[in-house]
């Protein structure tokens, strides 16, 4: 069996990546990461950005591009997308989020998303727990996405804490969309009252389960994300990795 390669979403290293974005891609490249999710490219153009991960031979997996970008400046999106040499480009959130706000995402994400697979890039949806809330109709605004967006333009990258957040089971939604979850955010959850983020197999979220459900759906990138971290974000990575590794 092919193993599943492992990213590092580089919003867990926000803070670091302002200070020095460079250093610490090289960072990251030390801890045996496959390949990075940006959010953001540090104030470098995409060529520098390219140079950069080639000689650290991390692979730029996706990136996180708001809504407002995608729609205002889809072009030059798409241009630094193909310098980069990434195949996905992902959705984070949206900031209303009233009924009719979805409705408008679901056209909207339509419309990119063809106009991605054109260029040979995959649009995703990324989740909070936020979207499960339900609309009118009694579907939750996450299940009313992908059913009212076409199956080979529009795809999910599902976070498995966000989902555990909102009281689902991540691993039913992986199944109900297999074959159009190609990116996955693994994150942990403690297991106090809190529910805060967790390193890997170090809280109460599922791993193991997730990880045969992923790749049984057909998940090809496995994304390590940590939103806020209570030691190092990169020492939270480095165990989050290693765990992973056991898989």
């Amino acid at each position: 069996m092919v193993s599943i390669p492992i990213a590092a979403q580089m919003f867990t290293l926000r803070k670091e990546s302002e200070q020095d974005f460079e250093g610490t891609l090289r960072e990251v490249a030390k801890l045996g990461f496959d390949g990075v999710e940006f959010a953001g490219f540090g104030g470098l153009e995409a060529e520098e950005v390219k140079r950069l991960i080639d000689e650290l031979e991390l692979k730029a997996v996706s990136c996180h591009i708001p809504l407002e970008t995608l729609k205002t400046d889809l072009k030059q999106v798409l241009v630094d997308l193909k310098t980069l040499d990434c195949s996905y480009v992902v959705c984070p959130y949206i900031e209303n989020r009233e009924e009719a706000d979805y409705m408008n995402l679901i056209a909207d994400l339509n419309d990119i998303g063809d106009e991605c697979r054109k260029e040979g890039i995959t649009l995703c949806y990324h989740n909070h727990d936020f979207e499960l809330e339900r609309l009118n109709d009694g579907r939750t605004a996450l299940e009313t996405i992908y059913d009212e967006t076409e199956a080979n333009t529009v795809m999910a990258e599902f976070d498995v804490y966000w989902l555990k957040k909102a009281g689902e089971h991540p691993d039913d939604w992986i199944e109900r969309y297999a074959g159009r979850t190609p990116l996955l955010h693994l994150k942990d959850m403690t297991n106090d009252e809190e529910g805060f983020f967790a390193e890997l197999g170090t809280g109460g979220v599922d791993i193991p389960s997730i990880l045969q459900t992923g790749k049984d759906a057909g998940v090809k990138w496995w994304i390590i994300e940590q939103d806020q971290c209570r030691q190092s974000p990169l020492k939270s990575l480095e165990t989050s990795i290693n765990y992973l590794r056991q898989y």
